[in-house]
């Protein structure tokens, strides 16, 4: 990178010393210099060379001095145009006056051209940090722009809308994501497969931010094309179809965990699969909490033969379940303390069984940030909660 230096300086042999001083730099386009001898010549100067880093400017000149040329080099604002003034060696007055208008540095007259050269490549060096500086600011910049637009392409992949069937009665569903980071890895998802029944999943994938968002994009998207289709075989057959597709090349080695369900609504039974999830809740109608007794499965995307199996258990009219992943019970504070299990299945029993799932899932979330405080939140926070009216 070739720097390019204005010189203003009314003496007849300063382009010349200038020239002969540095030769081996401008050969090599290190340097290239552009002279002028007074302000205005310089002022018409930078117009014309408007690449130009550095100024080394004469304090006494005709037409225009170096203070008021420092003045007008001032209004153009330019971030990465510095000045370094001359001046004779009891001109003090003047110098202070020019180190206060903005000058970076000076050199003092006569010159001593070693001492000039270490104070160009001194401010050469600070131009060149300020720019460097300046292009990771850029970067930064673009780099959060794109994450706002991953987090909204994330935000608008999920259900937003609820109640999610407002024409059903037979059943209430609600679920929120709260990324710990601008996107986060969890998911959730439901769908009427029919009439009669209901798919419903959440997952947790074991990475964070971008790269968990990738995958859990991946997730959904596959879930929602099997489940959807009307050639959808068992949950079972299903469930296999999608890890094995997640455990096929995956170099990144990221797994999902995942409670998935099919709730038959004209009976109360779901049939599900775990994969490594957290044991859903059950708020039963009679203000009893019951922690779901799993049948266990491996974490999607590590064994592609992974022969899952199903379990049920069955919803009584007036029952909900509540499902959620890790980000909730290991909350922490800011002493360490987790918000656990515990407290869930305590506000889950103040809420009881006549609150909505919405209720339920905004009185947790308010709990949980209570609990946080200003302690940083380390985990996606995700919830589905699941009421039966049969």
């Amino acid at each position: 990178m070739t720097i390019k230096i204005l010189s203003v300086d009314d003496e007849s042999d300063m382009e010349m010393l200038i020239t002969q001083r540095f030769r081996r730099q401008i050969r090599d386009k290190v340097f290239e210099f552009v002279f002028a001898s007074n302000g205005t010549e310089a002022l018409e100067k930078l117009d014309e060379n408007q690449d130009v880093s550095l100024v080394l400017s004469d304090i006494n000149m005709p037409e225009m001095d170096g203070l008021t040329f420092l003045s007008k080099l001032n209004d153009r604002k330019s971030p990465y145009l510095k000045a370094v003034m001359v001046s004779a060696f009891n001109d003090m007055d003047n110098i202070r006056t020019a180190m206060n208008r903005g000058a970076f540095d000076f050199v003092t007259k006569p010159i001593n051209f070693d001492d000039l050269e270490i104070t160009i490549t001194k401010t050469v060096q600070h131009i060149e940090m300020l720019m460097h500086s300046q292009r990771e600011h850029d970067q930064l910049v673009a780099i959060q722009n794109d994450l706002n637009i991953a987090q909204d392409i994330q935000q608008s992949m999920l259900p937003k809308r609820f109640p999610p069937f407002p024409h059903r009665a037979d059943f209430d569903l609600h679920a929120f994501l709260k990324a710990a980071k601008v996107v986060g890895g969890d998911l959730f998802d439901y769908l009427l497969m029919d009439d009669n029944r209901l798919f419903f999943i959440i997952g947790d994938v074991s990475d964070k931010g971008v790269p968990a968002s990738l995958f859990m994009a991946i997730t959904k998207a596959i879930f929602k094309s099997h489940f959807s289709s009307k050639s959808c075989g068992s949950i079972c057959e299903e469930v296999g179809r999608v890890n094995d597709f997640l455990s096929t090349d995956n170099q990144s080695m990221m797994f999902v965990t995942a409670f998935i369900g099919i709730l038959d609504l004209t009976t109360g039974v779901v049939e599900y699969i775990d994969a490594g999830h957290e044991p859903p809740l059950i708020l039963r109608q009679n203000n009893q909490v019951e922690v779901l007794k799993k049948v266990g499965g491996l974490a999607l995307g590590i064994d592609s033969d992974f022969p899952y199996t199903s379990g049920t258990f069955k919803l009584e009219p007036g029952d909900t379940l509540f499902t959620y992943t890790d980000g909730v019970i290991d909350a922490n504070n800011r002493s360490g303390e987790r918000f656990g299990l515990q407290r869930v299945k305590d506000i889950l029993l103040a809420e009881t069984s006549a609150a909505r799932p919405k209720q339920i899932n905004d009185t947790l979330l308010h709990h949980i940030q209570t609990f946080i405080g200003e302690a940083a939140q380390f985990d996606d926070i995700t919830v589905l909660t699941l009421h039966y009216a049969g």
